[in-house]
């Protein structure tokens, strides 16, 4: 491949306008045609990172125990350094005084000062996420009031599907500064609970067998650690109770979940005649005086 490309920059060499010197770099001159090699070396580069991700270092890390979001990191990373270092293979042959780099960096660093801080703080957020994987691709987090399915990392943002299929595009800065909740970080299983309000008067411990029954009888629910029945406090007009029950749906379907108990908890308490109660008031109509009269 190397020698084709020699025999083929050999052959329009004539031209003189490619040696034309367009700008300087330490010692180097940079010419079109200089340029041109650089730029074919480096969609080489581009094309050779996919072709070896995709048939050999996916089907690699296929094979090891990781967990699809440390494979996705490592290919990631992989795939970063394969880019930068035939990026510097590409100048290093062509001729590039990499020492005048320095001039540029600097450069960069004073744009970076005016005008790119969010760029490249979300380009170093985006590679410490996929170093220390607090978010990893099938995740569930909930940040800054979006809540879904870890999609996609990228070097500048997360890509974050929501149940209702709906996109959510974060930049990774926020996945690194500000709190996020992650249901599925470690282990996937969790424990919330349900509010149940019942009138005074009501059987608590019928109401805790109840409570007990749909949660065993729900697919969802763990039957280790088992389903407790929490009596939180003595409201204004209920005896206030909570469900707890430990699940993994949180991490996929938690609105369905959680539905589905409501809807099963309203059906058991109306069919052994336990009142769900809501507030109420009275007013007391007092009689007004009679309106006195002037002749």
């Amino acid at each position: 491949m190397i020698g084709m490309l020699s025999k083929f920059f050999a052959s329009i060499a004539g031209l003189e306008w490619l040696e034309y010197p367009i700008m300087s770099m330490g010692k180097s001159a940079i010419t079109p045609l200089s340029l041109g090699k650089v730029l074919i070396w480096l969609a080489f580069v581009l094309i050779g990172n996919v072709l070896m991700r995709r048939l050999a270092v996916q089907p690699l890390l296929k094979r090891t125990p990781f967990d699809p979001g440390l494979r996705f990191a490592i290919g990631k990373i992989f795939g970063y350094g394969f880019v930068t270092l035939g990026f510097y293979v590409a100048l290093l042959v062509n001729g590039v005084d990499l020492s005048s780099l320095a001039v540029i960096a600097g450069a960069l660093g004073v744009g970076i000062g005016f005008g790119l801080q969010n760029i490249v703080s979300n380009f170093v957020s985006g590679l410490i996420l996929l170093a220390e994987r607090p978010v990893s691709i099938g995740d569930r987090i909930e940040v800054a009031g979006v809540a879904g399915q870890v999609t996609k990392i990228s070097l500048r943002s997360t890509t974050v599907v929501t149940n209702d299929n709906i996109s959510i595009i974060v930049p990774n800065s926020d996945l690194i500064t500000q709190p996020i909740t992650n249901w599925s970080h470690g282990d996937p299983k969790v424990q919330f609970r349900l509010p149940i309000g019942v009138a005074y008067g009501t059987d608590t411990e019928k109401l805790r067998t109840i409570l007990l029954e749909v949660a065993a009888d729900h697919a969802g629910v763990l039957k280790e650690p088992a389903p407790s029945v929490f009596f939180d406090s003595f409201g204004d007009s209920s005896l206030n109770f909570q469900l707890g029950v430990w699940t993994q749906n949180m991490a996929h379907s938690p609105r369905r979940f959680r539905s589905e108990l409501n809807f099963s908890i309203e059906r058991k308490l109306r069919e052994s005649q336990i009142e769900i109660p809501f507030p109420q008031r009275v007013v007391h109509l007092r009689p007004m005086p009679p309106e006195k009269t002037t002749h």
